[in-house]
C-alpha cells in the first residue's frame, strides 16, 4: 500500500531512532512511504489552548499537502493522531469555518477538502485495519516468544473515543495488545497502560509529570512486563529518557526498556537491534 507520510516533529529530532526504524519496517511491509517533508507541527494540543485557528491551519496544511498527492496520510505519533483528529472533526463540522481556515492556505494553493475516503490513521490502526494481522504474522522472521511485553497506549490514541472513530472500530483501544501477542510475545495487562504518560505537564510540575511516568513503569515492573512498548514518541520521552529521574520520585529502581512500536515490530521482522537504533534509548535494551 502507498501512503502519504507524516513522520511528526519529534520523531525527526528528539528521537531519530524511530523514523529511520518505521522506514525500514515499511519496506518490509510492502508500505511505501510518501514523506510529507513541508508539513508543519500538528500543535500537540498546546497551540490550540491559545490560538484554535492557528492550530487548526497548521494541520489543515498537512492535510492539504497530503490529499495534493492522491493518498490517505499515515502518522507514527499518536499524539499527533489526537491533536489532528480534533482539528480535523472541527474543519468537517463547519463549511463555513473551513472556508476561512483554507483562505490562510490560499496563497500557497493548497486546500484541506472534507468528505470522501481520505482518512489520517495512525501506523498501528494501518496494520490492523488495512494490512492485517494475519498479514503481519506471515511476516515475521523472529517471533518474540516468552517475552512479556506492556503496551502503553497513553492518552491521545484512545480518548476521546468517539472523536477517534471507536464507533467504527471499536477494537482500537487494544489494537496494541492483539499486535503483541500477533508478534509471538505476552501482552502484559497493568494499571497504566491507557494513563497519561506525563508529558504534557513536564515544564509546568516536573514532580507531577515524573511521578506519573515512575508510577507506569513500576507497575510494568511489577506485573512482570520485560519491556514497554508506546506507539507515541512524546511518550517515549517521559517514559524512557526520563526514567532514571522518574526512578527517583517514586523511591525504587525502575530500568525497564522502553521501545517504539516500529522497533518492536522490525525485530520481529528479523532486523537487528543496532538497524533499529534501540542502543540510543537511554535505558539499555539489551
Amino acid at each position: 500500500m502507498k501512503v502519504a507520510y507524516w513522520p511528526g516533529c519529534v520523531s525527526r529530532g528528539f528521537t531519530p531512532e524511530l523514523h529511520g526504524s518505521m522506514a525500514l519496517v515499511a519496506e518490509r511491509l510492502g508500505i511505501e512511504l510518501v514523506e510529507l517533508d513541508r508539513a508543519n507541527c500538528c500543535g500537540a494540543g498546546v497551540i490550540a489552548e491559545h490560538n484554535q485557528e492557528l492550530v487548526d491551519t497548521l494541520n489543515a496544511r498537512t492535510f492539504a499537502l497530503a490529499q495534493k498527492t492522491g493518498l490517505s496520510m499515515m502518522n507514527i505519533c499518536s499524539t499527533c493522531q489526537g491533536a489532528q483528529s480534533e482539528c480535523q472533526e472541527r474543519l468537517d463540522a463547519s463549511g463555513a469555518y473551513r472556508a476561512e481556515v483554507n483562505s490562510h492556505l490560499a496563497p500557497e494553493g493548497l486546500s484541506y477538502e472534507s468528505g470522501g475516503s481520505w482518512w489520517n490513521k495512525n501506523f498501528l490502526w494501518i496494520l490492523v485495519e488495512e494490512i492485517g494481522l494475519d498479514a503481519v504474522r506471515e511476516r515475521v522472521r523472529r517471533p518474540l516468544s516468552g517475552l512479556r511485553i506492556a503496551p502503553f497506549y497513553g492518552c491521545y490514541i484512545v480518548r476521546p473515543s468517539k472523536r477517534l472513530g471507536f464507533a467504527e472500530h471499536p477494537e482500537r483501544d487494544v489494537y496494541l495488545d492483539m499486535l503483541i501477542e500477533a508478534l509471538g510475545a505476552e501482552a502484559v495487562q497493568y494499571a497504566g497502560a491507557r494513563k497519561c504518560c506525563g508529558f504534557p505537564v513536564i515544564t509546568m510540575n516536573r514532580t507531577t509529570s515524573l511521578r506519573q511516568a515512575g508510577r507506569h513503569m513500576a507497575d510494568a515492573i511489577d506485573a512482570g512486563a520485560d519491556c514497554v512498548v508506546t506507539p507515541c514518541p512524546l511518550c517515549h520521552l517521559n517514559l524512557d529518557m526520563q526514567q532514571p529521574e522518574a526512578a527517583k520520585f517514586v523511591e525504587r529502581d525502575l530500568g525497564i526498556p522502553v521501545l517504539h512500536l516500529p522497533q518492536l515490530i522490525g525485530l520481529a521482522l528479523g532486523i537487528e537491534p543496532k538497524e533499529l537504533g534501540m542502543n540510543k534509548h537511554v535505558v539499555d535494551t539489551g
